[in-house]
């Protein structure tokens, strides 16, 4: 291959032959070259701030590249170059995702192979993902896939947002399971939480230098409401007689005695359902929960609470406390068993799951405890018992634990049980 060295003009691109290349005196690292056809293409050769060397094309001669326009697009590569940047790196990304579709894809690859990690510094939840892959099948792809990455603006989120909280993304999907459907409905919230998502998304672009700002900045989203309904005295009771009509009716047993737990704990739905039988420690009480919303979590567990849990039949093929009907998996029906059992008390149809962690709090500071003990009780974020030292609660906490259920069990009306001793950690 020939190489020569000098100022690149139209002379010299006309005398190049096929496989010679010619060097610019005047820019390092720009030179044109041809290719055993007549074709010619200008490039700038270059190494970034890591020392790896790039071979970026800049285009081929003719309109609107020339010796000089080719010149001036190779000072501009290496000023980005100076200033820290990898313009070849950046032109390949863009070509890996062309369109926010394809983005989304390779964010879920990356999610799934544990290489997106969150605040914690650790690694997606599979639960995570799995709603982040819902939110951009049901939301983002629709509306935004076929944008280009690089096009989008800060107008387009904000035109995104409002349409999904009007719904226009609303749907009725089939999905795999026999005669399963899922719906798929927008609201504030759903704009929201699915808007902070894209926030992540772009971020990611923008790491891959696949454009250079992130559009969903400076985007105002709606307030996420906090759910702050508890139950009043009277649903208590209403609640009570629910699980004790289910226990009674063609119900799964472990879904009632879920419920149950829930409202004797106040733990997240999630948290519940996940709970191994090697996770409980029945002589000191305590659940130790190794990955929950928060990380590791050692809770707290009332007299009440372990007598709902040796009232569970322990299933010999899963470890799980409250397993699904297919005994070895979790229990994601568990919203349509909770429905069924609120229906058979009549409670209304906004008290959810997650109303039985609110009013397991509220009883709580109703009796006085601090904000701290209550975070510790139902292990609100930063408030859970997480030293390495720590293997059970401490008195404190488990009388909390005790005092609480016990008034959630007056108000069911159930049975509550009797005081114990409890030995407190160092003393003889």
């Amino acid at each position: 291959m020939v190489v020569r060295k000098k100022r690149i003009g139209l002379k010299e691109i006309r005398a190049l032959k096929p496989g010679e290349i010619v060097w610019d005196d005047a820019v390092g690292g720009f030179h044109a070259r041809r290719q055993q056809s007549k074709t010619v293409s200008y490039i700038v050769v270059y190494r970034t701030a890591e020392g790896r060397q790039r071979w970026q094309t800049i285009g081929r001669h003719g309109s609107p590249w020339t010796p000089d326009t080719a010149r001036a697009a190779a000072k501009r590569i290496l000023g980005h170059v100076a200033e820290g940047a990898d313009p070849a790196a950046e032109k390949s990304s863009k070509r890996n995702a062309k369109t926010v579709a394809e983005l989304c894809d390779l964010y879920l690859v990356d999610a799934n192979a544990g290489r997106l990690l969150t605040r914690r510094k650790t690694a997606k939840r599979r639960s995570t993902i799995e709603t982040d892959r819902g939110r951009i099948e049901s939301h983002i792809k629709p509306l935004l896939g076929r944008r280009a990455v690089a096009a989008v603006t800060r107008e387009d989120i904000e035109a995104f947002m409002h349409d999904v909280a009007e719904g226009k993304t609303a749907k009725r999907v089939k999905t795999e399971k026999k005669r399963g459907l899922s719906h798929v409905r927008g609201g504030k919230g759903t704009a929201s939480r699915t808007t902070g998502l894209l926030g992540g998304i772009f971020s990611y672009a923008v790491r891959h230098r696949m454009r250079a700002d992130n559009p969903v900045h400076g985007v105002m989203r709606f307030a996420d409401g906090q759910r702050k309904r508890r139950l009043s005295d009277g649903e208590y009771k209403v609640l009570g007689n629910s699980l004790r009509k289910a226990e009674e009716a063609d119900i799964w047993p472990p879904a009632i005695a879920a419920a149950r737990f829930l409202a004797l704990t106040g733990w997240r739905s999630g948290e519940a359902l996940g709970l191994r039988w090697n996770e409980i420690d029945f002589p000191r009480r305590t659940a130790t929960l190794p990955d929950t919303k928060t990380g590791l979590s050692i809770r707290p567990l009332s007299r009440a609470a372990c007598a709902a849990l040796r009232k569970v039949t322990r299933l010999n093929d899963t470890d799980l406390v409250f397993p699904a009907t297919r005994s070895d998996v979790r229990m994601t029906g568990f919203p349509k068993l909770w429905a069924r059992i609120a229906k058979l008390g009549k409670l209304p149809k906004d008290v959810t799951p997650h109303t039985l962690r609110h009013s397991f709090a509220s009883l709580a500071g109703d009796l006085g405890y601090s904000e701290l003990t209550i975070a510790v009780l139902v292990g609100h974020k930063g408030h859970s018992i997480t030293s390495r030292y720590v293997h059970s609660a401490d008195a404190v906490l488990l009388a909390a634990a005790d005092a609480v259920a016990r008034r959630t069990s007056e108000l069911m009306g159930d049975t509550v049980p009797g005081a114990d001793v409890v030995s407190l950690r160092g003393v003889g």
